[in-house]
């Protein structure tokens, strides 16, 4: 299992993407249609169209990295198509990875303590 660090923004694309694309195809499809940096750090989600495979992007300071899965009959949870990227949380991200409906999981939210 791959599990980012909870200091790494990730975006999911929520329609599905041509996936004989590479990664300097996915980083220009991140710039192009998401106004976003490929090169920030962050982890970009992509699927294909039967959605029983993803396709990870990340830049890791020293280049860019391509992680594929695929789901052996199943597939993953995905939104409705919408314009832009959905946000993920690392709870739901790993969710998502696993196979797990991550529309249905939400990280506890943490408040910070009142000191009066």
């Amino acid at each position: 299992m791959i599990s980012p660090g909870s200091g790494f923004r990730i975006f999911l694309a929520s329609q599905p993407i041509d996936f004989r694309k590479g990664m300097d195809g996915l980083a220009a499809h991140v710039a192009n249609s998401f106004a976003l940096d490929p090169f920030s750090g962050a982890i970009y989600v992509f699927r294909s169209r039967r959605a029983d495979r993803l396709k990870l992007l990340v830049w890791d300071g020293t280049g860019l990295v391509l992680v594929m899965k695929r789901m052996n009959g199943r597939r993953f949870a995905w939104p409705k198509p919408q314009s832009g990227p959905v946000t993920l949380s690392k709870v739901q991200f790993d969710a998502l990875f696993e196979g797990i409906d991550w529309t249905k999981v939400a990280s506890e939210r943490v408040r910070k303590p009142n000191f009066l």
